[in-house]
């Protein structure tokens, strides 16, 4: 059986993924620590990458080049985009873009793409579908960039991009994912709203939210135990 690689921006999305993981073992690679182990019989590899987009594709990179990764999820937090989204809600992706990378970079540069969106894995996308609705759930486009948004830039993002969240990671872990041929999903539980707006509101939700992005993500692998 493959493994599941488990990428979190921060030690808060993170944690509560490490009480579930048996017979774990610790390795340290490039200032970063990957708890490899079982959970419920499901081998996966878990870590941290450090916010922003380059921490979180050196971890995918590394994740892809040590294991024998069959697949990746980005798991934990973002912020909510869609006016239709509210607080603990959780994200899906079916497809992810940079909010602050010029469009001819991927598509007349190297990957070459034909859009600027990475596309989320088809077979994880119909395992994800057939999750509970128990926690709200939507299904839809993930921006990244480097800014917490708050008011600034909102409007113009959702202009363009029309996205249900945004979070400083994702995109880059896709982007790796894409070059690499590795199937990727991400799944995150909203902390921020533009009515709830604010680093404040991020911080006093955090935990709430790491915790209901760790239940759907677990929920999810048990679901995609026979495709590994």
């Amino acid at each position: 059986m493959k493994k599941v690689g488990i990428i979190c921006a921060g030690d808060v999305e993170l944690e509560p993924f490490l009480a579930h993981i048996e017979k774990v073992t610790i390795k340290e690679k490039a200032m970063l620590k990957f708890y490899e182990g079982n959970i419920n019989g499901v081998p996966i590899v878990a870590l941290y990458s450090g916010v922003c987009k380059v921490n979180a594709a050196i971890a995918a990179q590394i994740l892809i080049n040590t294991y024998d990764i069959h697949s990746i999820i980005n798991a934990g937090v973002a912020g909510g985009m869609d006016e239709g989204i509210e607080l603990f809600d959780t994200i899906i992706s079916t497809q992810v873009a940079y909010h602050d990378v010029d469009d001819d970079i991927l598509t007349e540069f190297h990957p070459w793409m034909s859009s600027i969106y990475f596309n989320s894995d088809e077979t994880l996308l119909s395992v994800a579908k057939t999750l509970s609705k128990e926690n709200r759930m939507h299904f839809g486009t993930m921006v990244t960039g480097e800014k917490f948004i708050e008011d600034n830039f909102r409007d113009s993002i959702n202009e363009k991009f029309k996205p249900l969240s945004v979070d400083m990671e994702t995109a880059s872990i896709a982007h790796v994912c894409y070059v690499n041929k590795v199937p990727f999903i991400a799944i995150r539980s909203i902390t921020d709203t533009a009515t709830h707006a604010g680093i404040e509101n991020f911080e006093k939700n955090c935990k709430k939210a790491s915790v209901i992005a760790k239940d759907v993500t677990l929920s999810f692998i048990d679901k995609l135990r026979k495709y590994l």
